[in-house]
């Protein structure tokens, strides 16, 4: 993986993660003139694609077809990556021309191929800029496998006194295994010797990371786990493997049966199949209200999104609605770049497209409802923002109850070169009513929503995490307030994120995971 988390866990008080790009060295760099200059002198980028300083040969996979590469140089790639930016990048105005010779890799040049405006609450515009190993991106997107133990840590607190729990397990992995049973809640207090709490060193550091965040499967770690609820420790022992990613579970009903609830985490592409058979599940139980839970989805494929909104709201409410109108940059007001498909809306999708086992074209089920609870925090991204905004573009009702969302209203298609698949933002999209200004997250309106667009503040409680109760039961504060809400209209106190912000303090309750990129964005197909 040419992404991967660096620092995962820290030091000193500071960032509890940092993305960043991997694949050589390369210095900071410099630009070579704003503006854009220096872009203008380079050819097209398709003439410029495939020459690499290591070709690959024999077959690409995903084609069936050989590998286009020829043998290139470094500025050869760096001129490609100068070129496709300039052409597709969103922001491809606000970029100055960086100088190849200051940078080392493609990788690092990429890098400084982005703007450095901020959002109107100081974050960055473009967060999102991140490369792939090619054959790992291509094994990733298709069945979300990685290496792992089965068990999504939060880390609560990134800085000594630490504190990281399990959010959620995979099902048949090591971590629900005999000798392991992690559940939601779980504490995890040393890796491999290491205190995860107190110890304070470099070398510390490098140790719970490398226990905590396998790079490959058959790794061998050693944790100390205190359970919910427990007094006592426990020490077990995780081989590493290649997890294989259920997006939909805990799928079932609360309050009697009249209302349905499902944990989505992920938008990849054996999740088309698991949402057919979970909204039929609930479809045939005859409820009338949803609790959707994408606290933890990140993103992942749009169509996925399309899907679902669809399979919600129903034919009534989206016959003719636009799901999501996609723009690109000034160059490209009418035709889709990357396709060359005239700019249309797209609309709500009601077939299967067929990623996974589901045939192309397999009507779905609806549930036909006017509302729907959504339950969201700081990890809600891309791809499950759409679902939320879509909706609201339909007139379907969306309740929030959690924290507020990341904050992306953009995506773009992946591209290869010479093995490195680029993410770089190339459009924004907005829903039906031609909302999509959203790039501080979607907040429920009694949390905190300075400066946040009026058509991202939604109905609902703002509630913090609640790592002492399993995901979809009753009891578990973020379900409950949905209840309640959809009881009376009232929330409990503000409490998690929201209370943080208004007492500015850098604490919060939900947690930081750590997933690969594709899962925290918004993803086309070509």
């Amino acid at each position: 993986m040419t992404s991967q988390w660096i620092m995962r866990l820290a030091i000193g008080f500071s960032t509890a993660a940092l993305l960043a790009g991997c694949g050589g060295g390369g210095g900071s760099g410099s630009s070579g003139g704003g503006g854009g200059t220096g872009f203008a002198s380079l050819p097209a980028a398709s003439t410029l694609a495939a020459k690499c300083v290591a070709p690959r040969s024999g077959m690409d996979p995903s084609t069936g077809t050989a590998f286009p590469d020829t043998q290139g140089t470094l500025l050869n790639e760096q001129n490609w990556l100068a070129a496709w930016s300039n052409d597709f990048y969103l922001w491809y105005n606000e970029v100055p021309y960086p100088t190849p010779s200051n940078y080392s890799t493609a990788i690092s040049y990429f890098n400084a191929l982005k703007t450095s405006s901020v959002t109107a609450s100081g974050a960055a515009k473009d967060k999102f800029h991140f490369t792939y190993n090619t054959s790992v991106w291509q094994q990733l997107s298709s069945s979300g496998v990685q290496a792992g133990y089965g068990a999504t840590w939060a880390l609560v607190r990134a800085t000594v006194p630490r504190s990281a729990v399990v959010a959620y397990t995979e099902p048949s992995t090591p971590a629900t295994s005999a000798g392991a049973a992690l559940a939601r809640g779980a504490s995890v207090l040393r890796v491999d010797g290491v205190d995860l709490v107190n110890d304070g060193t470099q070398a510390g550091v490098n140790v719970l990371n490398a226990g905590l965040f396998p790079a490959s499967a058959g790794e061998s770690h050693t944790f100390v786990i205190q359970d919910q609820g427990s007094a006592t420790t426990r020490t077990i022992t995780m081989v590493s493997a290649n997890i294989i990613s259920a997006p939909v579970q805990n799928v079932g009903t609360l309050a009697g049966g009249t209302v349905g609830y499902m944990l989505f985490n992920d938008h990849i592409a054996s999740a088309e199949p698991a949402l057919i058979s979970a909204v039929t599940q609930l479809k045939n139980a005859n409820v009338s209200d949803l609790v959707l839970d994408l606290r933890y989805n990140g993103g992942g494929y749009l169509v996925i999104a399309s899907e679902l909104a669809y399979m919600i709201a129903g034919p009534t409410r989206t016959s003719g609605k636009t799901f999501e109108l996609l723009t690109f940059n000034a160059k490209h007001p009418s035709v889709d770049p990357i396709t060359g498909s005239a700019i249309t809306p797209t609309p709500f999708q009601s077939t299967a497209v067929g990623l996974s086992t589901t045939p192309a074209g397999t009507a779905l089920p609806t549930l036909n409802l006017s509302r729907v609870f959504v339950l969201t925090g700081s990890e809600t991204c891309s791809a499950s923002e759409s679902v939320i905004n879509s909706l609201r573009g339909a007139g379907v009702e969306v309740i929030q109850i959690g924290s507020a969302t990341c904050g992306k209203p953009y995506g773009f298609y992946p591209a290869d070169n010479c093995g490195t698949t680029y993410f770089s933002i190339q459009f924004k999209g907005v829903n039906a009513a031609g909302f999509g200004d959203y790039t501080d997250g979607f907040a429920p309106q009694n949390g905190a929503t300075t400066g946040l667009a009026a058509n991202a503040v939604l109905p609902g409680c703002s509630i913090g995490e609640d790592f002492s109760h399993a995901l979809g039961g009753a009891s578990e504060v973020r379900v409950a307030a949905a209840l309640q809400y959809r009881s009376n209209g009232s929330c409990p106190t503000p409490s998690g994120l929201a209370a943080a912000a208004k007492a500015k303090t850098p604490f919060t309750t939900d947690g930081e995971l750590f997933k690969s990129p594709f899962l925290t964005n918004r993803i086309l197909m070509r």
